[in-house]
């Protein structure tokens, strides 16, 4: 049986990921909450450019129209 997306970024609750936005936007956190829309919450955001860290923000909901890419990120990868 296929994988559904829904089902693969469920698997990366209380993980971290790199979400990766239109306009080239680039946000790495925890994830600790989604929808259907692919509305997106992150605890401990950062906002990544250029690999480096650029602003911290805590706790943010990303709009899900602006998502391009959802990925996990891996212990000690940046």
């Amino acid at each position: 049986m296929a994988e559904r997306p829904l089902d693969v970024i469920h698997r990366s609750l209380d993980k971290d990921v790199l979400v990766i936005l239109k306009k080239g936007f680039e946000f790495r956190g925890k994830l600790i909450g989604y929808d259907i829309h692919l509305n997106i919450v992150l605890a401990g955001a950062e906002m990544i450019q250029d690999g480096e860290v650029v602003k911290k923000y805590g706790k943010i909901v990303i709009r899900g129209d602006n998502v391009l890419a959802i990925s996990p990120v891996d212990v000690g990868v940046e």
